[in-house]
């Protein structure tokens, strides 16, 4: 994971291999974001998508392999209990064109991700 900080956002290119929720964590736990919105578009090989039901309040997951082009993703970078949270959502497109979307569990890099991060004073 390469990134450059432009005022208050950043740029950043994950790689290949790179999960992206982790890199994200670790990129918000060394720069001390606290508070922001994250858009990113890329290419994945695998994918944990989940949609929350609200009256068993449980998560469905679906696993997702092969290649992938991330068609959006979107979220929020907030805290809870003092540590990072990441609230991301998103959509995968197959090679058929079959989109599949909700809130990402995993989501692993095939060629690249390119992110970026809005920060903003508070919590």
């Amino acid at each position: 994971m390469e990134y450059r900080k432009f005022g208050t956002a950043y740029a950043v290119r994950m790689d290949r291999g790179e999960e992206i929720l982790s890199k994200l964590t670790e990129l918000c736990e060394k720069e001390s974001i606290r508070f922001a919105t994250v858009e990113a578009l890329g290419a994945v090989d695998h994918a944990v998508l989940c949609v929350y039901d609200v009256p068993s309040k449980t998560f469905f997951r679906h696993t997702f392999d092969g290649p992938m082009e991330i068609g959006h993703l979107a979220g929020s970078i907030t805290t809870k209990n003092g540590s990072v949270y990441l609230q991301l959502h998103g959509t995968v497109c197959d090679q058929e064109l079959n989109a599949h979307g909700g809130h990402i569990n995993e989501m692993r890099v095939s060629a690249t991700c390119e992110m970026f991060i809005h920060t903003m004073d508070g919590t």
